[in-house]
């Protein structure tokens, strides 16, 4: 608080204004982090100091300004009340306001409106003993701000003249905050002019925020049922509080208790792998050994067995050769003979099957093109066929079209007959009327009933004989296109039928000429095939011809090393019988030798047997362990009360 005081005075100092004594005062004795300035007459140039102050102090999280004298009578008083809350606007660290007993009005308002809806860390403001609800207006723009804010927890509204309207407004800044509607809010209305009206506004607000727990209407005017509705409502609500924060706590715990319980399980789970792992590395060992020793003696056993093996592979090698030698002569010999041989049918089967392709390319070709003709022919034939069809239906189309042009003149001339009918009434009328001037009115009366009466004989007459003329063509007409409705279906019936027809021969037609253009591709195939296989020929007999000089210089030098083999063959056998009397008496000494590594790799098989069974055992062991220790995990996790106990949503 002393940077804070020095601050204080230098601003008050740079503007022009000494610092008030009492508040230098309460600074140096205020505790830390809590500014009481109640019951100071507050200057504007101290709270345009504590406005520009504010907004930067970090240590202060409780203002209290109660009794300040900052009352909107004066404008000066009134240019301190909004420098002082604008400054609090950017604040990120108070808590709690108080401003009770400052006469605000309309200014003091909308300014606290604008604080509330800008400053986002105020969770208490106390505002009894003020006036925000003399002017609606400005009453509705601190709702505006309340229903923005989303931090504010305790709201003191006490002796604030809120009327009816108020009441509405601030209703619907409690309904429509979400964020409201997540704290436990605790506004204080006692002792306002809410009335009826508002009581029922606040109660109809009540459904949608239901986190709100105490809601004080005393003093109101408002009538005992609403009221009784309201403390229903937070009844309800203070309930669901308290099932909440019971069923959070014991969720908690649950939750540690489960944690803790993972923790207990993870760490015999590990230390279970731990032991493990010691024993596979301990098995690994023993096997690692065991096997480094077996490749020892295997090692040595490869060795005397190498040796062996060379030494007969020399002695099979040197004999081989010989035989090999005489071999390949005899080899070279008959794969002369078979060579000719082989090329004499090769060319004499070449050329048969020349000719039998030939053959069936002609007959192919020739059958291809009589079906070729015989597919034309159809076609046409199927041709002719649809354009007969096709003027049959032009011939019964023309037919239908006179008859509906007969039936038209016929309905023509029977309305003329009426029009007719009608003029030589309408002329009887006239002629009448011409009689009635120079006759009798009885004789008149006699003539118009006569002519009255043939007119409207002839009329009946001829309405007949148009009804009957109508019916009559009508079913003259239904007859005659139901006749040609069945011939047009047949004759459309025939036409699908004779294109069907049609389009399968020219697809016949068209699978033709490809199948004779893939045998034309076929034939030129065959051609150049055929020249292909002339010229391997002709290089194979000139390869037989080198071949056969090359085998016969080969086969005389060959002869010349085979006599001097012969002769180191013979000296090569009087040593190989020293080398077999020499190997049978080492076969001997390695024969005993044999049987007594024999022996030893027998034992240390069947101890490789029974360490193999034993680590099998115990791997099994393992594994059943492990999966009654899953088993026993999963059956806990499934039984625990955490799903059964946790809080609704």
């Amino acid at each position: 608080m002393e940077e804070f005081r020095r601050s204080y005075s230098r601003l008050c100092k740079e503007s022009g204004a000494e610092p008030q004594e009492a508040v230098l005062q309460q600074l140096h004795q205020l505790p830390r982090g809590r500014l009481d300035l109640a019951t100071q007459s507050l200057t504007v140039d101290t709270c345009r100091a504590l406005g520009k102050l504010l907004p930067r102090e970090t240590l202060c999280t409780e203002l209290v300004l109660s009794d300040c004298m900052l009352s909107e009578e004066g404008g000066q008083a009134r240019q301190g009340a909004t420098l002082l809350l604008r400054g609090l606007c950017a604040n990120t660290v108070l808590r709690f306001l108080d401003l009770k007993g400052n006469n605000l009005r309309a200014t003091g308002a909308a300014a606290l409106g604008k604080l509330l809806q800008q400053n986002k860390s105020i969770q208490s403001l106390t505002l009894e003993w003020n006036n925000l609800g003399t002017w609606d207006d400005a009453f509705a723009t601190f709702c505006g701000g309340l229903a923005a804010n989303g931090t504010l927890q305790q709201l003191d509204l006490r002796n604030n003249q809120i009327s009816h309207k108020g009441a509405e407004e601030l209703a619907l800044a409690l309904k429509g905050n979400a964020t409201l509607q997540q704290l436990g809010f605790l506004p204080d209305l006692r002792w306002n002019n809410i009335g009826l009206l508002g009581g029922r506004a606040l109660m109809n607000c009540l459904p949608s925020n239901r986190t709100l727990w105490r809601l004080d209407l005393a003093g109101n005017n408002i009538p005992g049922d609403v009221l009784r509705a309201v403390e229903q409502a937070m009844g309800h609500n203070q309930d669901r509080l308290t099932t909440f924060q019971e069923n959070h706590a014991r969720t908690h715990v649950l939750s540690r208790e489960v944690q803790r319980l993972r923790e207990e399980k993870s760490k015999q789970f590990l230390d279970l792998m731990e032991t493990i792992d010691k024993q596979r590395e301990e098995m690994a060992k023993s096997s690692r050994a065991s096997a480094a020793r077996i490749g020892q003696l295997q090692e040595a056993l490869n060795e005397r067995h190498s040796i062996i093996n060379a030494l007969k592979a020399k002695l099979q090698m040197t004999e081989a050769a010989l035989a090999l030698s005489e071999q390949k002569a005899q080899d070279l010999g008959e794969l002369l003979a078979t060579a000719e041989r082989e090329q004499l049918s090769l060319s004499q089967r070449q050329a048969k099957e020349r000719r039998l392709e030939q053959q069936e390319a002609a007959e192919r070709e020739s059958k291809l093109l009589r079906d070729l003709s015989a597919a034309n022919e159809k076609n046409l034939l199927l041709q002719n066929q649809v354009d007969e069809l096709e003027g049959k239906v032009k011939c019964q189309q023309e037919q239908l079209f006179q008859t509906r042009q007969e039936l038209t003149s016929t309905s023509a001339q029977l309305k003329m007959r009426a029009i007719q009918a009608e003029e030589r009434l309408d002329m009887e009328k006239r002629r009448s009327r011409q009689s009635l001037e120079d006759s009798e009115s009885l004789r008149i009366k006699e003539e118009l009933s006569r002519v009255k009466a043939a007119a409207l004989s002839e009329r009946g007459q001829a309405e007949e004989e148009l009804i009957k003329a109508k019916s009559q063509a009508r079913l003259e007409e239904q007859q005659r296109l139901a006749h040609l409705e069945e011939k047009l279906r047949l004759l459309v019936q025939a036409r699908d039928e004779a294109q069907g027809a049609c389009l399968q021969q020219k697809q016949a037609v068209v699978e033709a000429q490809t199948r004779a253009s893939q045998l034309g591709l076929q034939l030129e195939g065959l051609r150049r095939r055929l020249e292909e296989l002339q010229q391997d020929l002709s290089h194979k007999d000139e390869e037989r011809v080198a071949e056969v000089s090359r085998v016969r210089v080969e086969l005389q030098e060959q002869n010349g090393r085979l006599q001097a083999e012969l002769a180191a063959q013979e000296a090569l056998r009087e040593k190989a019988a020293a080398l077999e009397r020499q190997l049978k008496v080492m076969a001997s000494d390695h024969r005993e030798a044999l049987l007594d590594r024999e022996s030893e790799n027998a034992s240390l098989r069947e101890k490789l047997r029974l360490r193999e069974a034993e680590i099998a055992r115990i791997r099994d062991e393992e594994a059943q362990r492990a999966s009654f220790l899953q088993n026993a995990v999963l059956a806990y996790v499934q039984g625990s009360p955490v799903r059964t106990l946790s809080p609704p949503k």
